[in-house]
């Protein structure tokens, strides 16, 4: 098999800035992709463009996405750890890998931090450990909420026959690549209207000023990565009565995605901010806050909550798009944001709870838990769970790293996996296969003590990021 030959000009004809970036992707993939064909390297290199957050802390394209994302400069005195952290329960330990724990240690020694906890999904993040919940004192952590603020799962039921799906699935595909747009530059020409575009905090707040026309081109449009939309069947085994849906399969549309642009803008921009205030030991310096004191920290509770409002209206614009498709309402619609911080009660005194990469899971809360492209996720309950602040897992989480994935996974093996498992995908990527992910069962199986099943959705037809043609739309 030949090696690849990679030159300068490749890279920078796909978007790639002048400067020492380019020699940084050069020797990665020459070293890590040195089997891969000119093509497939590309578009390795381009997933790193369009997402370099994504790809921060990756063993081997970290390095190239750092040096395409803006500097970082701290510039004050240091801020110490604890010398002991707060307590932290972990559940499902037996499927988080170590560097998920490492950060958790850390983020529990914080000055302001009160309580924790672990899902069984957790895995290495950027800041505080996907799939970590941390509770603090009268603070807020931008990159422990996440750079995609509010990014959310919601699910409309239909009162459709689910053998549509097979019989008619020319007419699914094309309803769900007219109703959605993807990637991480994906625009409208005509944007939606929707009232979260006249939010005062747009006009009182001077970094939404700079995003709200952007923010209002890309609404109702999807990222990349991992975001989702899909058709599905809902089996509900058992009648719920606060669900109040009977028992059978039903027509499920899900769809993950959150705040595009305008969140990763707000969390650069206030991370930078809390770097400048409170300069912390290396290993937690991405765990820097802000407190509710502070005019910053305001103004970040304010755009952090606007930011969850815009992907809350992302995914109805999405939803109403698909209901007006299909000439039906839906019966029911479950959804519920991941990403976020809010303020809850916690052993009799209001604290900051953020949930990075983790469900809400408060008594009778619903949720859904997604699995993979193939593995079915699941419409849960909370149960009110102190031990995990009212939490619970965001997903089966990965087991690969991107790069992983890309490098093991072969396009022969995923399409025999979807086939296998009956699924149409639209788009999508090595890095997104389901072997890259860990089992959602065993997963669901670890926190049975904090939520309870009512439903389970199985994927059928799957669009993901690459399905697009191009990346702007009328409307």
């Amino acid at each position: 098999m030949s090696k690849l030959q990679i030159r300068g000009k490749d890279i920078r004809a796909i978007g790639y800035p002048e400067g020492p970036v380019v020699s940084m992707a050069i020797y990665a993939m020459t070293k890590h992709f040195k089997h891969h064909s000119l093509k497939d390297a590309l578009d390795v290199l381009k997933k790193v463009l369009q997402d370099p957050a994504a790809f921060k802390e990756d063993e081997v394209l970290g390095k190239i996405a750092g040096a395409l994302l803006p500097e970082e400069k701290v510039n004050i005195g240091e801020t110490s750890l604890n010398t002991t952290g707060v307590h932290f329960n972990t559940f499902g330990a037996e499927h988080i890998e170590q560097g998920a724990f490492h950060q958790m240690y850390t983020a529990v020694k914080l000055p302001v931090a009160v309580a924790g906890a672990l899902m069984p999904d957790a895995h290495h993040g950027y800041g505080l450990p996907i799939g970590g919940v941390l509770a603090t004192e009268n603070a807020v952590i931008p990159y422990g909420v996440g750079v995609d603020i509010g990014c959310r799962m919601c699910l409309s039921l239909f009162d459709v026959d689910v053998k549509e799906l097979k019989s008619r699935e020319a007419f699914f595909v094309r309803e769900l690549g007219e109703a959605t747009l993807f990637g991480s530059g994906a625009m409208f020409w005509q944007p939606e209207n929707n009232a979260v575009m006249d939010r005062p905090e747009f006009n009182e707040i001077d970094i939404l000023k700079s995003l709200h026309g952007r923010a209002w081109r890309q609404l109702g449009s999807s990222g990349s990565g991992n975001h989702f939309a899909e058709f599905g069947v809902v089996e509900i085994a058992e009648k719920d009565l606060e669900l109040g849906i009977e028992p059978g399969n039903y027509l499920g549309f899900l769809t993950h995605s959150g705040s595009r642009a305008l969140g990763a803008n707000i969390a650069a921009h206030y991370t930078k901010i809390a770097k400048q205030k409170r300069k912390l030991p290396q290993e937690a310096s991405n765990l820097a806050w802000l407190t509710l004191d502070e005019e910053e920290g305001i103004e970040y509770w304010l755009a952090m909550n606007l930011a969850g409002d815009y992907a809350s209206a992302c995914h109805h614009i999405i939803h109403a798009k698909i209901a007006s498709q299909l000439g039906r309402q839906p019966m029911k619609m479950v959804e519920n944001h991941h990403n976020f911080a809010w303020k809850e009660m916690f052993e009799g005194k209001e604290v900051i709870v953020h949930r990075k990469g983790a469900t809400p899971a408060g008594k009778n809360v619903f949720g859904i838990i997604p699995g993979s492209m193939t593995a079915p996720g699941f419409i849960v309950k909370g149960k009110g769970e102190v031990a995990s602040l009212n939490s619970a897992s965001h997903g089966a989480g990965r087991k690969m790293s991107r790069t992983a994935a890309m490098a093991s996974i072969t396009q022969n093996a995923l399409n025999e996996e979807l086939t296998k498992h009956g699924v149409k995908l639209l788009g999508g990527g090595l890095d997104e296969a389901p072997f890259a992910y860990k089992d959602i069962n065993a997963v669901m199986q670890s926190q049975q003590q904090l939520v309870d099943v009512v439903g389970k959705f199985s994927p059928k037809i799957v669009k993901m990021c690459g399905a697009e043609t191009n990346q702007w739309r009328k409307g």
